[in-house]
C-alpha cells in the first residue's frame, strides 16, 4: 500500500534506474517514458538526517529516477515532496521492495530545478530528507 508523507533514512541507491519489471513482477509504472539522458549522483550525507542527490536529465518528456531503500533494506512506509520542483514533476512510489523517486522536467526547460523528498520509515519514526538538484538540458532542435 502506497501512502503519502515525507522523509529519508539510510540509503542503498543505484544510478539511472530502469523501471521495467523486476523478478517477473510487472512494474505498474512501466508505461512512463525514460529520459534520453539520466545520470544520478548520490545520495550522499549532507547533514543530520539529510542526504543530497543530483541528476543530469534532458527535458524530453521522460523521467530520471533514484532508487532507494530504508536502512533496514525495505521501502519507506511513507513519503512526499516539500518543496516541490518548480520546473517539473516529482513522483515517488514503492515497487518490489524499493522506493523510487522520479523527476520529469517540463518539456523544453533548460536550467536547474530543486526539490526535497521526505521519507518516513514507520510510525513515530524520525523523518529523513533527500535534497535533489536536477540539472536539466533541453533537447537540441534541428540539430544534424
Amino acid at each position: 500500500m502506497m501512502t503519502t508523507g515525507i522523509l529519508l533514512a539510510g540509503c542503498d541507491n543505484k544510478s539511472a534506474v530502469n523501471l521495467g519489471g523486476i523478478g517477473g513482477t510487472p512494474n505498474p509504472y512501466n508505461y512512463m517514458k525514460a529520459s534520453g539522458q539520466c545520470q544520478v549522483t548520490g545520495p550522499t550525507a549532507a547533514g543530520k538526517d539529510t542526504r543530497a542527490a543530483s541528476m543530469q536529465v534532458r527535458s524530453d518528456d521522460g523521467y530520471c529516477a533514484i532508487e532507494t531503500r530504508a536502512s533496514a533494506g525495505h521501502p519507506y512506509a511513507s513519503f512526499g515532496v516539500s518543496p516541490a520542483p518548480e520546473h517539473g514533476k516529482a513522483f515517488i512510489y514503492n515497487y518490489n521492495d524499493h522506493t523510487y523517486v522520479t523527476y520529469t522536467p517540463n518539456t523544453a526547460y533548460s536550467g536547474q530545478d530543486k526539490f526535497r523528498v521526505v521519507l518516513i520509515t514507520g510510525e513515530k519514526q524520525p523523518r529523513e530528507y533527500m535534497d535533489v538538484t536536477a540539472n536539466v538540458t533541453a533537447p537540441a532542435v534541428g540539430a544534424k
